[in-house]
This record gives structure tokens, C-alpha cells and sequence, in this order.
């Protein structure tokens, strides 16, 4: 387990790295845990009082006021309470930014310009600060200035389109994915523009007030392989495709005996003829309509009753036993559950127990991608503390970092603007 008070001192790969975040609710504040899990010196600037809406978000302990997610999503993060709207505050976040190597923001474009801190006075305040700003359509073209959610972001950059059935199998819309993937994954962007806008600067290449333009949209857009070539060159627009997929077989989620989905990717020739062999069904090697990639996809529905049929009687366990021994790409679909008991996850560290001093225990996952060799304890968790208390951190950072008095502090205080 890992706790606020033994864990401060990082010494992941990002140590030295400190990064101001400007975040609210989602694809800012991924973006940051990702860096702050690999060592990066994270203050988050969030509202007095009431802090990041998305602290709210998802299941609230009873008695408590904040989510368990947020032990999480705010990890690793210094948290500083600062009012954006006072001149004051906006003052003291210049001064951070002073000593900072990055910013990272993911308000409405032009919203903190408005405020007084748009790209230009973030420039003024550090020219050496890199600038990554995430929203929902970039910060150009004519639809820059609209409000954007990941949702917004997965429809309009094509994913949600295909994360459904056929419309003969269902007329229901297409799903979401159960979590923030736009935001996600705008995230992650964010993050690999800011390593290398620093990696330029290292190289001596870097350009005062070097800026990480990221869009939502244009995030999910980069992840549909070949959707976009595929309709340039052939006019053919990637439809719905259900649990399936339309260009190798056997590739589906088969039920079990109990009721569960277990995945079976047995399309090579020879994965398939192993499969035949667990299911005892020889005789389908010598089906014409299942010899063959080619055969086997035409024929696809006729070939996935005939597994489902087998599966059918068979449980989840026993399931997982036969095809694994077969070394036939497989798995049950994981829950949470699964997830949490599971072996390689565990010893992995990617499921582990960090001591929340609000909640207790709680289970975080792992950081990813784990560091091996070098002095670095980012492989067995790289978690310093859990989701601060809202400005749990403003007297450290305003003393020690810019080196205010307490009463400097107490009047900001009583202002108002901390």
C-alpha cells in the first residue's frame, strides 16, 4: 500500500518535470495523472471551496461529499485552490507558471483569455512554458468555438458510428463505451505532444512558446485505421459491425453454459483447426463452407452457430480450460471483478491498494507503460498519494514555491482568491 505521507518524493522517469494544470472535469486532468503517475511535479489550480466539478462524479460514499473515482483521477497532483476570475488569482498563477515547464488547460477556446491568461500572457509570464491545450475541436477552424464532451468527441470523430450492431440485428442507437474514451484518449495526446515539445527544447530546437494544439474530435478520428482511406479510395463508408468483424473468421463473444461471453479468435487456418479439435468436430475441417479465411467469412453466421452451439454447453471455467490449452487466442469479456482477482494484473501491479486518508483503502490501477531497470519505482505502482482534498496543498505551494508570509496567505484567504 502507498500513502501521502511516505510517497511524496518521486523518483519516476518525469521527476524535475513540473507542469501547471488548468484542468477541469476530464481530458486536462487525464492528461496530467499520466504524467504526475510517472513522476511529473503537478499542481492543479482548481476552484476555493467547491474544486473540480468532476470531483463529484461517480458513486459518492455516504457521508462523504466526493467520489471514490476521484482517488484516482486526481492522484499524484498538488492541489491548489486559486479564483481565475480575481485579478489576484490570476496573478498568482503567473507566478507559477514562472517556475513551471508546461501548462495544461482544456477550457473553451478563448475562455482564460478572457480571464487574462490566454496563450500570450502565459508566454509573458514563462517563454520557455509549453502550452498544451485540449478541446473539444482544436483552437482553429469554424467549429473551434463549440461546447464539446468526449461524447461529442466520439460522434464526431467516428467511433461512436461503430460501436453498435447492424441495423438488421438492431435498431438501437450505437453505444457508449461505459467511460470518458474521448476524453481518454485526448488525454494521452496531450501528454505525448508535451514530451515532445520537451524533447525539442532539450534538442535545442525548441521555439518560446511552443504550443500542443489537441482536439477531441481529431483524437478519436486518428484511432479508425483505415475508415478514411478505405472511403477515398473506394467510396465504401465502415458500417456497425456488432461483436463481430467481416474480414476473418472465427472471430466473435460465444455464450457459456452460465450465462457469461468468452471470446474466441480462432481465424488462421490453423488456429481454427485447433478449435475443431477442442470442440471434437473434425468434420467441420472438411466443410467446404469453413475451408479457407475466405469460406469461413462468407459462411460466418452459419460458423458462429455452430461454435455458439458447443460453447452453449460448457461453462465459463471450463471454457477458458479447453481453448487455453489449445493456445487459441481466448478470454472471457472481464468485468470489474475479473479485473481485480485477476493473477496478471495483480502481479503486475496493475491492481493495487493505495490508503486513501479519506476513504482508507482503495483500489487503483496500475501506471502505465511500467519503467524497468533504472532506480525508479514506477513499475510497482508510482502512486504518491491518492485525490487531495481541495487545496490541500495552496499554503505549501504559495510558501515554499513563491514564497508568500501567512499573512500574505491569510489575506488571499480572506479575499477570497485562495
Amino acid at each position: 500500500m502507498t500513502n501521502e505521507q511516505d510517497a511524496t518524493a518521486s523518483d519516476g522517469p518525469l521527476t524535475g518535470l513540473r507542469i501547471i494544470e488548468l484542468g477541469h472535469f476530464i481530458a486536462a486532468p487525464f492528461c496530467t495523472r499520466v504524467l504526475a503517475d510517472l513522476g511529473a511535479d503537478v499542481i492543479k489550480v482548481e476552484p476555493p471551496v467547491r474544486g473540480d466539478p468532476v470531483r463529484t462524479w461517480g458513486t459518492i460514499p455516504e457521508g462523504e461529499t466526493v467520489s471514490v473515482w476521484w482517488s484516482v483521477h486526481g492522484r499524484n497532483k498538488r492541489s491548489v485552490t486559486v479564483d481565475l476570475k480575481k485579478p489576484e488569482g490570476i496573478a498568482l498563477v503567473k507566478r507559477m507558471i514562472a517556475d513551471a515547464d508546461a501548462v495544461v488547460e482544456n477550457f473553451k477556446p478563448g475562455q482564460l483569455a478572457k480571464w487574462g491568461l490566454g496563450p500570450d500572457e502565459i508566454q509573458a509570464a514563462n517563454p520557455e512554458a509549453v502550452l498544451v491545450q485540449i478541446s473539444g475541436y482544436g483552437q482553429t477552424g469554424p467549429y473551434h468555438k463549440r461546447a464539446a464532451f468526449g461524447i461529442i468527441g466520439e460522434a464526431v470523430g467516428g467511433i461512436r458510428h461503430l460501436t453498435g450492431y447492424p441495423p438488421e440485428v438492431s435498431d438501437l442507437p450505437p453505444v457508449r463505451t461505459g467511460v470518458s474514451f474521448g476524453d481518454s484518449v485526448a488525454g494521452l495526446y496531450g501528454a505525448i505532444g508535451l514530451l515532445a515539445a520537451m524533447f525539442e527544447k532539450q534538442a535545442g530546437r525548441g521555439k518560446p512558446g511552443r504550443r500542443v494544439d489537441v482536439a477531441l474530435t481529431e483524437s478519436v478520428l486518428s484511432l479508425l485505421e483505415g475508415c478514411l482511406p478505405e472511403y477515398g479510395y473506394f467510396g465504401a463508408v465502415r458500417q456497425p459491425q456488432g461483436s463481430t468483424i467481416k474480414t476473418t473468421a472465427p472471430s466473435n463473444a460465444y455464450p457459456s453454459s452460465d450465462g457469461r461471453w468468452f471470446l474466441i479468435g480462432g481465424n488462421s487456418d490453423a488456429l481454427f483447426a485447433r478449435l475443431c479439435g477442442v470442440m471434437n468436430r473434425p468434420d467441420m475441417l472438411e466443410d467446404p463452407r469453413f475451408i479457407g479465411n475466405v469460406a469461413r467469412v462468407k459462411n460466418i453466421e452459419a460458423l458462429d452457430a455452430e461454435i455458439a452451439a458447443w460453447t452453449s454447453t460448457l461453462t465459463l471455467e471450463d471454457l477458458e480450460k479447453a481453448v487455453a490449452e489449445a493456445d487459441i487466442p481466448s478470454s472471457r469479456i472481464y468485468d470489474t471483478a475479473d479485473i481485480a482477482a485477476d493473477p496478471q494484473y495483480l502481479e503486475r501491479g496493475m491492481v493495487h491498494k493505495v490508503n486513501d486518508p479519506r476513504l482508507g483503502e482503495v483500489l487503483h490501477p496500475g501506471v502505465v507503460p511500467r519503467f524497468e531497470g533504472a532506480d525508479s519505482n514506477v513499475s510497482e505502482g508510482g502512486v504518491r498519494w491518492a485525490g487531495p482534498a481541495v487545496g490541500a496543498h495552496t499554503d505549501d505551494v504559495l510558501g515554499k514555491d513563491l514564497g508568500l508570509s501567512a499573512d500574505e496567505i491569510a489575506h488571499l484567504k480572506k479575499e477570497g482568491v485562495i
